[in-house]
């Protein structure tokens, strides 16, 4: 039985969409990471700025999301993070997000898979896990709630 533990939430600060037009794959779009904070019950910290969001908003309307970004915690450790996953929903709450506007997460289908890679002994345990998030989207930020997988 496959069971998940919250480890960690985060809520991080973007800047706006910067659209390559459409590639053959999608339309390709690039968003950098601000950065904000990291809380929960076996992590907390900080995504720090200079990470990217890369996506493709596939032809059904879907965006295929490829991120990876940096956390430091509170104690020093630098954790890389890379993570992939898929945002899609009704064209009209995709339509609102585009705007920018604030829409229920439960309205769209939010989901990431997260590996993790660090060299600090304290959270070396991160290099042995998969974690599941669960996202919503706001108008200027993204709020992940993250789940390692058992």
């Amino acid at each position: 039985m496959l069971t998940a533990q919250p480890i960690f939430t985060i809520r991080c600060e973007l800047e706006g969409i910067m659209s390559l037009g459409q590639t053959p794959l999608g339309e390709r779009r690039i968003i950098n990471i601000l950065g904000g904070p990291v809380t929960g019950p076996k992590l907390n910290g900080r995504v720090l700025p200079g990470g990217a969001d890369w996506q493709i908003i596939r032809a059904d309307g879907a965006a295929d999301i490829q991120a990876r970004y940096t956390i430091e915690t509170d104690a020093g450790a630098r954790i890389l993070v890379s993570s992939e996953g898929l945002r899609h929903g009704p064209p009209e709450v995709m339509a609102r997000l585009a705007r920018g506007e604030n829409v229920d997460p439960t309205l769209y289908y939010f989901r990431t898979v997260m590996r993790f890679e660090t060299a600090e002994p304290a959270v070396d345990w991160m290099n042995r896990i998969l974690a599941i998030a669960h996202g919503q989207r706001e108008a200027r930020a993204v709020k992940l709630d993250v789940y390692e997988v058992l």
